[in-house]
């Protein structure tokens, strides 16, 4: 008998959340074991132990922003990187038990973020219906399909969840799509203990953390000139509390390009001399598979030029 291998990854569950349905979709833990983890905190702790390969956790949505979990877990504790990311379209559906139809919908159950993005749509289809919040969507749609019955006693009708909640129930969708914006998109990621990143494929993304020295006027603007002088744009940059008193922060940033790209690398290097701290996350292939175009003068063969010239100076 041979050792069964297959690696495990977790995600943040319950089951048939949108998270699941992002690990699902991602190339790097096809054909792996997956497992829910309760919290964002328990998944980066079972892969900080080694008890997990990797797991996928949302980081930011279009609409609502970073997730302050995920991003905290990234600035503290035992570093990891990230290695994956996936943009996930954020598509409400309506779900009921067969043989429900829309008119017969009294008792709606959902999770709260779930809620504030649909009441429009449940106000103008069902007016006369009420709506509790539960633990996560996943949930809701656990709860109408084994006729859980809710606060007042009677069982919910419908519930407001992932597609994927319905397939794994055996619900129905009476109605898809009905969140307020339609092109809203959760953006998940893969994180896994550190390794060496992957080659550059043209079309990467590099996440890191930048820890001011001291508290200075133009702190900021320093870290944003080593990236503006080499012509490295940032896709995302947030400021979060270190944790360690009040007033001390630093910067998550998301840069376009890949840490072995010149560019990127003498940034980080400008980062490394003004900063207290820097702590890489990693470099990955980008989710929308865009490739931004370089500036004249930042490409890889503009840096190695510029330092051959220097190297004849000096010899």
């Amino acid at each position: 008998m041979t050792a069964d291998r297959t690696p495990t990854y977790g995600y943040l569950g319950p089951e048939a959340t949108f998270t699941e349905a992002a690990a699902l979709r991602m190339p790097a833990v096809a054909g792996a074991r997956l497992v829910p983890c309760a919290t964002v905190h328990a998944a980066f702790t079972a892969v900080r132990a080694g008890d997990l390969a990797g797991a996928v956790v949302p980081l930011e949505n279009s609409v609502e922003g970073s997730v302050n979990a995920t991003l905290d877990e990234l600035i503290r504790g035992e570093p990891l990187y990230v290695t994956a990311e996936v943009l996930l379209p954020v598509t409400f559906t309506l779900l009921v038990r067969p043989g429900t139809d829309l008119a017969d919908i009294r008792r709606i159950v959902t999770h709260p973020v779930a809620e504030a993005q649909c009441r429009t749509w449940i106000a103008a289809k069902l007016p006369e219906a009420t709506v509790d919040l539960g633990s996560s969507t996943a949930a809701a749609a656990e709860a109408v399909a084994a006729r859980k019955p809710g606060p007042h006693g009677e069982p919910y009708d419908a519930a407001i969840a992932a597609p994927l909640a319905g397939e794994r129930y055996g619900l129905e969708a009476v109605a898809t799509d009905i969140g307020e914006d339609s092109d809203a998109l959760t953006r998940f990621v893969l994180v896994t203990p550190p390794r060496t990143p992957g080659m550059p494929t043209g079309s990467d993304k590099s996440s890191l953390v930048a820890y001011i020295r001291d508290d200075h006027p133009g702190a900021l603007l320093e870290i944003l000139e080593q990236f503006a002088t080499r012509g490295v744009n940032l896709s995302r940059i947030e400021s979060r509390p270190t944790g360690n008193g009040m007033g001390r922060y630093c910067f998550a940033i998301d840069v376009e390009g890949h840490v072995a790209d010149a560019r990127v690398g003498e940034a980080m290097m400008g980062l490394r001399r003004i900063c207290a701290n820097v702590r890489f996350l990693g470099s990955y292939p980008r989710a929308d598979g865009v490739h931004p175009p370089v500036r004249p003068g930042t490409s890889n063969a503009d840096f190695r030029d510029a330092a051959a010239w220097l190297d004849e100076l000096r010899g």
